[in-house]
């Protein structure tokens, strides 16, 4: 019972981190830079995502424009969108091997094996998370190195987004969770051999024979 309870929370935790994962890999707000010129009312942010880029005006319009070329944008960028996309599939994968070992279903019956196929989901989620830390540990590093790079302009330097905070939240879900089914363990009981013999007839000393069931 308490082994299918931490199936469960670990499960739980892995899908919370799957659709975190894919909010930030879908949110524009990798790269936030916010930057006003002499008139106040020609301010404006930028905000560069994996997929578009949007301008917003300190008036509330908001304009995005989708990338033209993936081989136009910085390595980081293109790293990123190769790296979410693998992690979110591997979490889909890792979330059917986890239900089809799970044991509160019946799709495998022995219950090594559905432990075992549990074990597996979660290193594919651990693996998830990995995918995605990378690059997010990447785009913050050269957030950071541009940011107090004097040689920068000053209208192209970029601070941290949300979706990177939201990224790293996923990652650590997918870690807890992916560890929780690591952690995974066959359902207590019997897993010993219980030998029986037939009924056996034992000749006695006075000629009788002894009737003795061993089981």
């Amino acid at each position: 019972m308490a082994s299918a309870a931490l199936e469960l929370l670990g499960l739980i935790l892995c899908v919370c981190g799957t659709l975190l994962e894919m909010v930030a890999c879908g949110l524009p707000t990798w790269k936030v830079t916010a930057f006003i010129e002499a008139n106040i009312v020609v301010a404006q942010t930028i905000w560069d995502g994996l997929w578009m880029s949007c301008a917003v005006q300190s008036t509330g319009q908001m304009q995005c424009k989708v990338h033209d070329s993936m081989l136009a944008l910085s390595h980081d960028l293109q790293a990123a969108r190769a790296l979410t996309v693998i992690s979110s599939v591997l979490s889909v994968l890792a979330l059917m091997v986890v239900i089809a070992g799970a044991q509160c279903t019946n799709c495998i019956k022995e219950d090594n094996v559905k432990a075992r196929v549990v074990n597996v989901g979660g290193v594919i989620y651990i693996l998830s998370a990995i995918f995605v830390l990378v690059p997010l540990c990447w785009m913050a590093n050269n957030i950071i190195s541009d940011f107090y790079n004097p040689q920068v302009l000053p209208a192209q330097k970029r601070e941290i987004g949300a979706a990177l905070y939201i990224g790293w939240a996923a990652s650590a879900l997918l870690l807890l969770g992916g560890s929780i089914l690591c952690c995974s363990c066959p359902a207590s009981g019997s897993s010993g051999y219980s030998v029986k013999y037939a009924p056996t007839k034992r000749a006695t000393s006075n000629g009788e024979y002894d009737k003795r069931n061993y089981v």
